[in-house]
């Protein structure tokens, strides 16, 4: 029963950010790249703030899947990084921190790009 209720609390919490970014995209002139980088910078500002990281206990997935939880974790890397090698950290830590999001996403960008006709628009 216990997992029921994680799985309910990830799917609400991840369908209110995405519920929040729709309206952002469809009541504004902002454009996409724009939300994407704004979604990843609050949620950078959030984690600094100590406000992410109780949502992420909270609802899981629900709030690591989207892309303000791609700030975040950048920000908690830096923050370990920090501890661990002192000032050198602020460079490795948000690189080790996001490496396997980041390698993922250029994974299925070439795979994408390999199935993919090109056309010109």
């Amino acid at each position: 029963m216990n997992i029921l209720f994680a799985i309910l609390r990830a799917f609400l919490i991840g369908g209110a950010i995405c519920v929040f970014v729709q309206l952002v995209l469809n009541f504004t002139k902002f454009s996409m790249a724009r939300i994407l980088v704004s979604l990843v910078v609050l949620g950078a500002l959030l984690s600094a703030l100590g406000l992410y990281a109780p949502l992420v206990e909270f609802a899981g997935a629900g709030a690591t899947v989207p892309l303000s939880g791609f700030g975040h974790a950048m920000i908690e890397g830096t923050r370990q990084a920090i501890d661990e090698q002192g000032w050198v950290g602020i460079l490795t830590g948000p690189f080790t921190a996001a490496a396997a999001g980041t390698g993922l996403a250029v994974i299925c960008g070439l795979l994408a790009s390999l199935v993919a006709k090109p056309r010109e628009k």
